[in-house]
């Protein structure tokens, strides 16, 4: 039987009654929803020590400094660090012996009176676990999905409280924290589409592993990593920006994934409308990917992701199968030109009218979807090595019935091939350098980057046997960045992936 969930009155109550919990609430954008909980369940007296708001920009410049957008991480942050701040200062040497200080803020915009705004907003808490105790933090990132702004209000307070509870009580299992912010809300509600967990109490926490949470319990569809490992707002990172992105696998990455990266990059940049220094590159990962062989591997995410990072790459985890829902969800963020690089195998399964039987509209309907915001794919050539032939767009083999609407697409210039390619590459397939190395043969460091190499033998990666491991291998090189981030990457097994 799962466990009964608290309402939001238990929660915001069993904070309050809680003697070693004091701090300030500073809200912005939408009311003192949060603070409100705590006020309306009784015993606030010994929890709140200060609530406030301050929507006047004038005065919240004065309060917190300046700052170019009122609804940003900044914000945010600038209002936890002044607060918490203060606190401390105020009553550290009267009451520190017995009191877990804490700081809440939340700089929301919810729906305005005529609804033509983006209902969002930037929440987090600066707290002590205990005592004493050296700083933790937790920020997130809230959408509000309702279309009423006393609803979004409402849905606002309650995420609040769980945020409230969850660093409270539930910091030393940050899965279960995060689960418990959607208690007493659903999806149709809120999407949570970045969190981040720093400070003492979270030390060894990888907020990698808590972005795929997000996606994985449906709290968001995507959420993105730097290479650095930082968590990012998908919206602040691609706003007005052209973006390039490359679906795969990666297990690993490859010689042949890197080019056709750098061969879409050059063909996306040469576009009319494209400024190539705004250009945003993405590695797309799919949940239906990461569970292609079951549940999550957590080991196998993080070898992926790691060997992705070596090559400077910005890492988006979504659960969008179809492509066309990949690109809707881009175009909510960005009006700028979007590019999808994918090899042929991948283009031709594209093709396959089975995977749409669940729209109205069939294949069309997807197409329609896919395309209606002048997006263009790039093609990557299919080595047939028995062959020696290149299937490329002008020979794909396309079912008879659908020929005319591929040609319409290819001759509008939505599907274009790529020809800046380097052809010692195209023999390289993912699948057979995975197996090469769970085997041992070394032949497989001639298929990917050589910093990737080192990674994955030093640590092991894939099934690899370490260096230490082996006789008669020289020494692994020192591990050094790229000269400049790559981007996107390989293609992978699996329906809608790139196979090359």
């Amino acid at each position: 039987m799962p466990l009964e969930r608290p309402t939001t009155e238990r929660k915001a109550l069993a904070v309050n009654l809680d003697s070693r919990r004091y701090g300030s609430f500073a809200e912005i954008g939408a009311g003192q929803e949060v603070v409100r909980w705590f006020f309306r369940v009784g015993g606030a007296a010994g929890t709140i020590a200060k609530s406030m708001s301050a929507y006047d920009m004038s005065v919240s410049d004065a309060i917190y400094g300046q700052c170019e957008r009122y609804v940003c991480r900044q914000r945010l942050q600038d209002m936890l660090d002044r607060e918490h701040a203060l606190n401390l200062e105020r009553l550290k040497e009267s009451r520190g012996d017995t009191t877990a200080f804490f700081a809440f803020a939340d700089t929301v915009s919810a729906r305005n009176f005529h609804g033509t705004n983006e209902c969002h907003g930037w929440m987090g808490i600066r707290f002590q676990a205990h005592p004493r105790d050296q700083d933790s933090q937790i920020i997130l990132h809230v959408r509000m999905l309702d279309t009423e702004n006393a609803l979004q209000q409402e849905a606002l307070g309650i995420v609040g409280v769980n945020l409230l509870y969850g660093a409270f009580f539930l910091n030393h299992e940050p899965d279960q924290l995060i689960e418990s912010l959607l208690d007493n809300l659903s999806t149709r509600r809120i999407e949570i589409d970045m969190i981040e967990f720093s400070g003492i109490a979270f030390r060894h926490v990888d907020n990698r592993v808590m972005s795929l949470r997000l996606v994985q319990l449906g709290l968001s569809k995507a959420a993105m990593f730097s290479a650095d490992g930082e968590v990012l707002q998908p919206s602040e990172v691609l706003y007005k920006k052209p973006i390039l992105v490359e679906r795969g696998s990666f297990r690993p990455l490859t010689n042949v994934n890197i080019d056709m990266l750098e061969a879409a990059k050059a063909k996306f940049k040469g576009e009319d409308d494209v400024e190539s220094n705004d250009v945003v590159t993405l590695a797309e990962i799919t949940m239906r990917n990461l569970k292609a062989n079951g549940d999550i591997d957590l080991r196998d995410f993080l070898e992926r992701v790691d060997v992705l990072a070596a090559a400077g790459m910005t890492v988006l985890i979504s659960d969008y199968f179809e492509y066309y829902r990949l690109a809707a969800y881009l175009a909510r963020h960005s009006k700028k030109k979007i590019g999808i690089t994918m090899g042929a195998a991948s283009l031709i399964e594209l093709f396959d009218d089975k995977y749409y039987t669940t729209l109205d509209g069939g294949i069309l309907e997807s197409f329609g979807r896919l395309f209606k915001n002048d997006l263009k794919l790039y093609i990557y050539p299919l080595l047939n090595r028995e062959t020696g032939e290149l299937t490329k767009v002008d020979n794909l083999e396309i079912a008879s019935e659908l020929r005319t609407l591929y040609r319409y697409l290819v001759d509008k210039g939505c599907i274009e091939q790529l020809e800046a390619y380097d052809p010692e590459h195209l023999s390289t397939f993912s699948r057979e350098v995975l197996r090469q190395i769970e085997q041992g043969d070394p032949a497989w460091r001639e298929h990917v980057p050589v910093v990737v190499a080192d990674l994955i033998q030093q640590r092991g990666y894939f099934g690899c046997r370490r260096a230490n491991q082996t006789t008669k291998t020289a020494p692994a090189q020192p591990l050094t960045p790229v000269a400049a981030p790559l981007a996107p990457l390989i293609p992978a097994a699996g329906m809608m992936t790139s196979v090359v």
